[in-house]
């Protein structure tokens, strides 16, 4: 994905808080790409919310840079899951690495509940990384 200006401060390097949306862009899409986007989770009465969060900002990326992103499902329990990523530039430069943990929680309530298998088994199906 490329950087877009507006995802930069007034010096033009990316805005620490915009890499947590280039790892939900990765993470959505990988769910898009295996026929279950997120509308279609949604409509089975699941959310799917960030609980914890974690990036290490390695070296900057400045508007205009082509990043890549991947997405790694690192662990899958009963009623959550995480993903690990990292961001590097085109030139292969790692930026950023990171992790986030998504709890399985009742649309209506939101309120955690155990992993429908219909989830689990899409969490099955998922390849081991993919990239953006």
């Amino acid at each position: 994905m490329r950087v877009r200006y507006a995802d930069t401060d007034a010096d033009q390097v990316v805005y620490y808080a915009n890499y947590l949306a280039y790892f939900e862009v990765v993470r959505v899409e990988w769910l898009r790409a295996l026929g279950s986007p997120i509308t279609r989770i949604l409509e089975q009465g699941i959310i799917l919310p960030v609980v914890e969060a974690h990036v290490r900002y390695l070296r900057p990326a400045r508007v205009d840079d082509l990043l890549i992103v991947r997405a790694t499902l690192a662990s899958v329990g009963p009623a959550s899951f995480a993903f690990d990523y990292e961001i590097e530039r085109e030139d292969g430069l790692l930026l950023v690495t990171g992790w986030t943990r998504l709890a399985v929680c009742e649309r209506d309530t939101a309120r955690a509940c155990s992993m429908p298998p219909w989830l689990r088994d899409l969490f099955a199906a998922l390849p081991q990384t993919v990239q953006q």
